[in-house]
This record gives C-alpha cells, structure tokens and sequence, in this order.
C-alpha cells in the first residue's frame, strides 16, 4: 500500500528535506510552497467520495505567505476534506494557534523538531490508515508543477 502525503512549507529546504524522509518511507509526495498553488485550495468542495479522501496525511507549516496553515486547514475541514492525519508545525506556535490546532484536531509539530519525532508521529499515522482505503486522484488532474 503506497501511502500519500501532502506537504506544505513555503522553506524550500523543508520541503526538500520533508520529500526525501517521506520519498525513502514510500509515501507518494506532493509538496506545496504554499496552499495557494494547491489545487485543493480554490476548490468549492471536496470532490472526494464518502469512501476516498485525497491523501493519507497533510503536513503543513502554520506561518505561510497569503493563507496561514491553519486557516488553510480549516478551510478544508469546511469543504469537507476527509483526511484524518494532519500535522501542523511552526517555530512560533501562539497560545491561541494551539488551541485552534487542538480544536481542528492536529497533530502539533514546534520547529525544530527531531526526525525521530517525525517518524513517531508518521508510525502513529500509518497505523489509522485502512489498507482497503481508496484515495481520488481527480484533483491531481490539475496539480500544480511544485508538486513531487
């Protein structure tokens, strides 16, 4: 079962960094330097069906040029995103953007963070997802040429 992971951090050496850890677990990668350039973002709706979600796990930084992770995450929880794992990392984590992570039900990363603590959390992750699971593939239809 090949699983797959959203990343989204507008640090090109995190992104790169974070695509070689999940590339050698054999995750299908696709990084984002922000959620704009996603097609999930400007979509309306998940167009994912009841029994398929787009990814296994989203990764994504809160402090990002144009829409901040959290709201990003918010708004695909609001469109209907059926991604169970998601992941939020910062190096400046406020009180209220705890709360609002714990609140969305994210998984709390403080930068620097180790990558034993990484590989802790992807076990736990690997562990929620169905191996019957299906993923939809209509947005990569139009994935964006960051995408790896």
């Amino acid at each position: 079962m090949r699983k797959r992971i959203l990343v989204f951090d507008d640090d090109e050496n995190i992104r790169s960094l974070l695509w070689q850890i999940l590339d050698k677990r054999g995750y299908e990668v696709f990084t984002f330097p922000e959620p704009g350039l996603c097609p999930l973002h400007i979509k309306d709706n998940c167009d994912c069906s009841l029994e398929q979600a787009c990814g296994d796990i989203i990764l994504s930084d809160v402090d990002m040029p144009n829409i901040s992770g959290l709201k990003f995450i918010e708004s695909l929880f609001n469109k209907g995103c059926k991604v169970k794992n998601v992941g939020l990392m910062s190096g400046a984590w406020s009180e209220a953007d705890l709360k609002i992570a714990q609140k969305l039900g994210c998984h709390v990363l403080h930068k620097p963070f180790t990558i034993d603590g990484l590989n802790k959390w992807l076990d736990y992750c690997e562990g929620q997802i169905d191996p019957k699971r299906e993923l939809s593939n209509g947005w990569l239809k139009s994935k964006s040429p960051q995408s790896g």
